[in-house]
């Protein structure tokens, strides 16, 4: 049971994190001492996507699915509403490749910004 739970709660992690790679910049607009996480963060998640990478977070669920006696994902919440969000059917490397772009470009649009309001700001 324990090891389920856990398993469930680093799925909700997972998800968040992702969504942390792909909006964190915009929180760091507002936040700049997120930058310090966003930016490795944003540059894993970029990684994971372009080369095809498995995520240890990915592997660690799976341990604990494993030492939860459970062989595959069942039909609780977490599998049937979260995870298809994370991993969607049909998921290609060119699909991949194409995510990885998106990432990037939303971070690289974010910063852009960002380094534009420091330029303001230092002239004004």
């Amino acid at each position: 049971m324990l090891y389920r739970i856990a398993a469930d709660g680093l799925v909700l992690f997972h998800l968040l994190f992702i969504l942390f790679v792909l909006f964190g910049g915009l929180l760091a607009l507002k936040w700049r001492h997120l930058i310090g996480w966003h930016l490795p963060a944003a540059a894993w998640g970029v990684i994971v996507e372009v080369f095809q990478l498995t995520c240890p977070l990915t592997h660690w669920e799976n341990l604990m699915r494993h030492a939860a006696g459970q062989t595959g994902y069942g039909d609780g919440f977490i599998e049937h509403y979260v995870w298809p969000i994370i991993y969607p059917a049909g998921l290609t490397p060119t699909i991949q490749l194409g995510l990885g772009s998106v990432g990037l470009a939303i971070n690289v649009a974010v910063y852009v910004r960002l380094i534009r309001l420091w330029k303001l700001r230092r002239a004004g």
